[in-house]
């Protein structure tokens, strides 16, 4: 085994952390008969070898040895191996450039160079997959149908082998991998599409296990949107009905591996807790149709919804989390789907409520339907009346341990505006520690949040003027803005003060703004006000404009600095910073028009629409500024809620808007939506945008 390792000059060869000449020792790691070795061995091999998907000199050199490790039936693991080749073969360049047409000395010449020598070396080597699909271990079936689909010369063979082989299958799992697989190859080989479509329209109606139909739907949708059923609500629902009721399956035996420091492991652990579920393969079926169904959001929501009202807790759970993913990406009608998830707060399964909570927490406005279970499930006091709620915040039996279930639940009740928020909120601030994020959610409450001022003045009379000043001030600066905590004034005065140089211009911005919204009552700070006026900082200058202009009234005494920062000199944040605090004045500041046109024609697009907004709130001149915001609404998505605004406000005037704005109305994806992760506060941005537009609308016609 591994003949001619030692001949591989591994020293000269390099991986994700230098020299390779560790790898030898991981390859024979992958075949020892200790199951902690070999798992370790196998980290390695992704975490330097096979680094976040890279291909290095080395990770070419090991490829013969991983196809020998495969073929040979005395090691143990190969799934493992399988799955690890699969993933080196496999990189898929689509989109990228050719490699013909980079030139040599191109920084990604080698990394494609090695991608595309990888791809070729394990397909010469792939016909080791054909004779796994009946091996012995169930592991190696399972990963075997994924390699050969995705890395195999001859596709139409290995469509005929799968096929075949799941006549005789009899493991669940495998015969779902093995038509995931089949779909794999539909959308890789166009001219064996129609071949595959035909085979699992079939299967969708054949007289199989009501999961292996449920795979075929999934993959059909993936494969030909355009043949999935018009009844496929119905039919999926039916077939997890089935899948409920049918017998159980036999549990897998309790592993017996030891556990290992190790993102593998860590892995493979969370597999065999999932394995523990009655049929922990809908999950993913689910996901992979509803990932087909893409923009059918009113099917996709009818999915969800049935599987919120089943028996099965799992099923639930799943539809909780398919939900967030549906939510993020596409606008629809969620109302009842908010309120079934909100009825999971009062099961008795704690990942269940774990599950709806983190759901809820990124709605805001969106949390309606689910207030009223919110505020049940932070009031009840179960099997412990005598105890007020608050004792009971903690949930120690919720499995992520440190989770804090109850504070988000509270955190998704403040956030959508419900006042029953109010009262638990201040007990959360008599605490030794309180989320930040709590703390920001403090003004979507409005006014019933004024009692909150004593305790947040309290907090913030106890914060260290050191390095995390802002850290700790800025989240209660920001909640005594809204209550307009105006008894706070000493506090405020003190962190503007004594400001350490760590952030010291974040740190006085935030004090600033917060005694700008006590507005006149904050006459003490008028002298801090004005020496920050000459602050270098355009940020802390500008709000302290806007705090004198608050407190005094006094454009004269403002006007002149704000418009300083309009130079040409400005960089783009100084300017936008201007901006911003001239449009808060609005038409008092009129006599800066002139200084805001230069910014019309600004290379930065934020210095564009700042200085655009600021110009319609300053003159009314709707004929200069609305062109350049119009412009700028297809340049950048993510300036769109902030133009949507200043359309409102312009009402009439922005009769030239109506078809931008009624375009963004009839769209179902979000906005904001990302390639790769997402914000907390991305449906509320994207809601905000809606309401903007529903309201420029409804001014525009009037």
């Amino acid at each position: 085994m591994l003949t001619g390792i030692e001949e591989v000059d591994w020293a000269s060869l390099g991986h994700a952390y230098g020299p390779a000449d560790d790898v030898p020792g991981m390859l024979r790691g992958l075949a020892s008969p200790d199951p902690g070795e070999r798992e370790l061995a196998l980290d390695g091999m992704y975490g330097a070898v096979h680094h976040q998907g890279d291909v290095y000199d080395s990770t070419l050199a090991c490829i013969p040895f991983l196809l020998e490790l495969v073929a040979d039936p005395e090691v143990q693991d190969r799934g493992g191996i399988v799955e690890l080749l699969t993933s080196i073969g496999g990189i898929d360049l689509s989109g990228e450039e050719e490699l013909d047409e980079l030139d040599p000395d191109d920084e990604d010449f080698i990394p494609a160079a090695n991608y595309a020598m990888a791809a070729a070396a394990v397909a010469a080597g792939a016909d080791v997959f054909l004779g796994l699909v009946g091996d012995p271990d169930s592991e190696v079936r399972l990963a075997a149908p994924c390699a050969l689909a995705s890395l195999h010369p001859d596709p139409a063979r290995v469509l005929t082998l799968l096929r075949e082989r799941l006549t005789v299958e009899r493991d669940t799992e495998v015969r779902l991998a093995l038509v995931e697989a089949v779909g794999r190859i539909a959308r890789r080989h166009e001219s064996l599409r129609d071949e595959t479509v035909d085979w699992l329209g079939w299967l969708t109606r054949a007289a199989q296990a009501p999961g292996l139909r449920l795979a075929a739907l999934a993959q059909l949708a993936r494969c030909a949107p355009g043949e999935v059923p018009d009844d496929v609500v119905e039919r999926v629902t039916r077939l997890l009905d089935e899948v409920r009721t049918a017998p159980p399956e036999p549990v897998a035996p309790e592993s017996t591996r030891p556990s290992t420091p190790t993102l593998v492991g860590q892995v493979r652990e969370l597999f065999e807790e999932r394995v523990g579920r009655p049929t922990p393969w809908t999950d993913e079926l689910m996901r992979t149709l509803h990932t087909a169904l893409d923009d059918r959001v009113e099917d996709r929501i009818a999915l969800i919804l049935a599987q919120l009202r089943s028996p099965d807790r799992c099923q639930r759970a799943d539809a909780i989390w398919l939900s967030g993913g549906l939510i993020r990406v596409w606008r629809g009608g969620y109302e009842e789907v908010v309120r079934l998830i909100g009825t999971q707060l009062a099961d008795p399964d704690p990942r269940l409520r774990e599950a709806a909570t983190s759901f809820l927490e990124g709605l805001f406005e969106l949390t309606g339907p689910a207030t009223d279970a919110l505020a049940a499930r932070l009031t009840a006091r179960p099997g412990r009346p005598e105890r007020p709620e608050w004792e009971e915040w903690a949930e120690p039996e919720c499995p992520s341990g440190a989770a804090d279930v109850r504070g988000r639940a509270l955190l998704a009740l403040a956030r959508s505006g419900d006042a029953r928020a109010v009262p638990l909120l201040a007990r959360a601030l008599v605490e030794p520690e309180v989320r930040r994020d709590l703390l920001y959610a403090v003004p979507t409450l409005g006014p019933a949040a004024a009692p909150l001022a004593p305790l947040l003045r309290r907090r913030l009379a106890r914060v260290d003027l050191d390095d995390r000043l802002y850290e700790h001030a800025a989240p209660l600066l920001h909640a005594l803005a809204s209550v307009r905590g105006v008894q706070a004034m000493p506090e405020v005065l003190r962190v503007l003060r004594g400001a350490p140089s760590n952030r010291r211009d974040w740190v006085q911005e935030a004090a600033l703004r917060t005694l700008a919204a006590f507005g006149p009552p904050a006459r003490e700070a008028i002298p801090d006000a004005r020496a920050l006026l000459e602050s270098e900082s355009a940020a802390v200058s500008a709000q302290a404009a806007l705090t004198l202009w608050s407190v005094e009234g006094d454009r004269e005494a403002v006007l002149p600095t704000l418009t300083a920062w309009l130079g040409p000199d400005a960089t783009a944040p100084d300017r936008c910073a201007a901006a911003r605090a001239l449009g808060a004045i609005g038409p008092a500041a009129a006599s800066s028009a002139p200084a805001l046109f230069p910014g019309l024609a600004a290379r930065d697009l934020w210095v564009r629409v700042r200085s655009a907004a600021a110009l319609w709130r300053v003159s009314g001149d709707a004929e200069s500024a609305l062109p350049v915001l119009l412009a700028a609404w297809d340049e950048n998505r993510h300036a769109r809620v902030d133009i949507a605004e200043c359309l409102a406000e312009m009402g009439p005037e922005a009769v030239e808007a109506r078809w931008v704005i009624r375009t963004e109305l009839l769209r179902v994806r979000r906005h904001n939506v990302r390639e790769s992760g997402y914000s907390s506060h991305d449906v509320h941005e994207d809601e905000k945008l809606l309401t903007f537009c529903r309201a420029a609308l409804d001014r525009i016609e009037r």
